[in-house]
């Protein structure tokens, strides 16, 4: 990926604290399963950038996984795919697939218990 500066703008979302029991298989999974650019912080913790350097984050141990609540969507290319990156790497879908017409979305579990949502604009289909 290239040296890009993310976008700033009052109200954007940008920073995540993702839970993990275990940051190394959690960095792993979104790594391998999402192309997010694993780093270290100025503390020396394990950090992240989306796939497009538009949003940050980092793993913390002192919370439990986000079952419910708020529930953040990963944008992907190719939803087929991204579920199978999400099982391979030891993700559980736990809401399949639904097509509405502008969009295509699926729920899935990380390997530490986070759920968050695949979502693919319909206009990316091929």
């Amino acid at each position: 990926m290239e040296d890009k500066q993310p976008t700033f703008g009052n109200g954007k979302i940008c920073y995540i604290e993702i839970p993990a029991s275990d940051i190394p298989k959690s960095s792993t999974f979104y790594h391998k399963t999402f192309g997010w650019n694993i780093t270290f912080n100025g503390e020396g913790e394990k950090s992240f950038e989306d796939g497009v350097g538009e949003v940050s984050g980092r793993w913390v141990e002192d919370r439990a996984p986000v079952e419910a609540g708020i529930l953040v969507h990963i944008m992907v290319d190719d939803m087929e795919q991204a579920i199978k990156m999400v099982e391979d790497h030891g993700g559980k879908i736990v809401k399949p697939l639904t097509n509405d017409q502008n969009q295509i979305t699926a729920i899935f579990s990380d390997p530490c218990g986070n759920i968050f949502g695949l979502y693919q604009h319909n206009t990316l289909a091929k």
